[in-house]
């Protein structure tokens, strides 16, 4: 078993805090250092939020063993053309260290107070799904891509330089859901997080996530439990 740290970042996080973290994990043994992607807490009062990207910039530069990376981002906010770009870059500063989690969004507050549109539940996955289809796309594909849903377009988008990484960093999707979440770890993710479920349930899910991979004919990603 391997033990990692997962930290809130919109609980409070500042530039000496993660550096002191950083130093901790890496000095003490730890596999990883993860955080949030928040804007604000679900409820006031609001605290310092360092941005989730400019401080995995700055980890992968300081830091020379942890894995990290973002439980998770959530597309709502976070375009993910831009997303893709950022992580390969990371991923590449840290000479491959970094898991992509990607999120629909989930939290209203910081939506309805920084002016981002959540959706309701239906519209917000099949943003996420498109949202998913152009992170892949742009990170594993050499050749220009073109994509047009309803929330998202490429027009001959290719990400240069490509990643260091075959395929760049590994994508987790997290979550419970048997009729969304789990369908689109069968088709886009690499590593599948699960998270407030009892041992029972989890291997429920993991075996309903078996059979979608195999009638999709994929291999079975990692499964864990990361927060």
């Amino acid at each position: 078993m391997e033990l990692a740290i997962f930290v809130e970042g919109q609980a409070g996080l500042t530039w000496p805090r993660w550096q002191r973290l950083a130093e901790a994990a890496e000095r003490l043994g730890y596999a990883g250092l993860y955080r949030s992607d928040h804007l604000t807490p679900p409820q006031p009062p609001d605290f310092a939020a360092l941005d989730l990207w400019v401080s995995l910039a700055w980890l992968a530069s300081h830091t020379r063993r942890i894995e990290f990376g973002p439980l998770v981002s959530p597309v709502s906010f976070r375009h993910p053309n831009i997303m893709a770009r950022q992580a390969a870059a990371v991923d590449d500063l840290s000479g491959g260290r970094l898991t992509l989690g990607l999120g629909a969004g989930w939290q209203e507050r910081e939506h309805a107070v920084n002016g981002f549109e959540l959706l309701d539940l239906p519209e917000r996955f099949a943003r996420y799904e498109e949202a998913l289809e152009i992170t892949t796309r742009l990170l594993r594909c050499d050749t220009p891509s073109s994509f047009h849903g309803r929330f998202f377009q490429l027009d001959g988008a290719v990400l240069l330089p490509r990643p260091q990484r075959p395929g760049g960093p590994p994508i987790l999707i997290g979550g419970n859901g048997l009729r969304r979440t789990l369908p689109l770890a069968a088709r886009f993710a690499d590593e599948w997080n699960a998270h407030n479920v009892a041992v029972e349930r989890f291997g429920e899910l993991s075996a309903h996530l078996d059979d979608l991979l195999c009638a999709a004919g994929r291999a079975r990603p990692q499964s864990g439990a990361r927060s």
